[in-house]
């Protein structure tokens, strides 16, 4: 079996596309390294490990977005510690001493949302993923620690041509717009919208870039209630 099907929802999702400490943003789908940093969790493999670039390398990546949820932007501070009958009151930094300055942020989180997601690639290596979310050693997150799944994250494993076959011949669930539904799928670079999610350097947090080509399909059953509707 060459594809791995994975269903990504939950009150809050994030996926961080340009984030840095004062805009902490988030796509609008779920982001290919966040994607593997969460099959990296289920694997028990440390943020710096290489093998997470040779898995990103490895599979071709598809979106299907089922609900799109709705922007959250969370207005977040840190610091501010104060001195109270000699001890530090408040936040520390890394060295245990009061972070006497306050960091103000703002982190944009998905609300509602549902995504289902195919990553097509060796047998072995899809093998090795199935096993390891039906089994994880760490916790799995949506894009940031706080974000915890509402449902198993593994739908399964099948045989398909292309991701875009994978997407669409799985059931929509419910709640989903059936009038117009949005894919998010990998393209060579060049072809599509161009993305820096993929990862490069795990040991360094670098990216590299690659390119994801955006289409919109009609479910037919859908189409087809349309049809009835307007014959009738």
């Amino acid at each position: 079996m060459n594809t791995l099907l994975l269903r990504l929802e939950g009150p809050l999702q994030a996926w961080g596309l340009r984030a840095r400490w004062e805009e902490r943003d988030s796509a609008f789908e779920p982001t290919k390294s966040g994607v593997v940093g969460l099959l990296g969790c289920a694997l028990g493999l440390r943020r710096d490990s290489d093998r997470l670039r040779s898995i990103s390398d490895a599979l071709e990546m598809g979106v299907r977005v089922d609900r799109p949820g709705d922007l959250l932007i969370d207005y977040h501070t840190t610091g501010g510690a104060k001195m109270l009958d000699g001890e530090p009151e408040g936040m520390l930094n890394a060295e245990g001493k009061p972070k006497r300055e306050t960091d103000v942020s703002k982190r944009t989180y998905l609300m509602d949302a549902s995504f289902l997601v195919a990553l097509r690639g060796p047998d072995t290596l899809v093998a090795e993923l199935a096993a390891a979310l039906h089994n994880p050693i760490w916790p799995m997150f949506l894009g940031r620690k706080a974000c915890v799944p509402t449902c198993p994250v593994l739908v399964g494993v099948a045989q398909y041509d292309t991701v875009r076959d994978a997407l669409l011949a799985q059931p929509l669930p419910e709640r989903a717009d059936r009038r117009s539904v949005r894919l998010m799928l990998e393209a060579s670079i060049g072809e599509g919208v161009p993305r820096n999610d993929a990862i490069g350097v795990p040991a360094r947090r670098l990216f590299w870039p690659r390119a994801a080509r955006e289409e919109y399909w009609t479910p037919p059953d859908y189409a087809s209630n349309t049809i009835n509707t307007l014959e009738g």
